[in-house]
């Protein structure tokens, strides 16, 4: 990648210190980290940040998550790697990517409702609004 344009990290650092709250906060509800790291994958497979595809698909290596399925990801929807409550997750988090198309529509939202608390669908929300607004400022600031 290109020489950092601008020091974001440092330039606002209050600003980028409520983004690593959030990102802590995300590690410890109860999705899981395997499940937020897989989200964050994605979300950063469709926006195409190549400095977050390398940190979580190696942090979901390093957590025994086996390659097939880490390299079978952008296939998830015709893969048999994943399973339903994976699914539902996946399938909101490319509805919320990419809003402007879909409108997040209530056949993408109602399925979380079986597999995930209230709680954990706010959480997951959090989490692909957080990886957006990661990979916008890597690709954008050239991390």
């Amino acid at each position: 990648m290109s020489t950092l344009r601008l020091p974001y990290h440092s330039l606002s650092a209050e600003a980028y210190q409520g983004f690593i709250a959030t990102k802590n906060a995300l590690e410890h509800s109860t999705l899981g980290k395997p499940l937020v790291e897989l989200v964050y994958l994605r979300v950063s497979q469709i926006n195409g940040c190549a400095f977050c595809l390398e940190m979580h698909a190696k942090a979901l290596r390093a957590d025994g998550m086996a390659n097939a399925k880490i390299d079978s990801l952008a296939g998830w929807r015709v893969s048999s790697l994943f399973d339903a409550r994976e699914r539902a997750a996946l399938a909101w988090t490319e509805s919320l990517v990419d809003v402007a198309q879909t409108h997040a529509p209530d056949a993408d939202f109602a399925p979380l409702k079986t597999y995930f608390s209230d709680t954990e669908i706010s959480d997951l929300s959090f989490a692909v609004a957080l990886m957006s607004a990661f990979n916008r400022l890597a690709i954008g600031l050239r991390q």
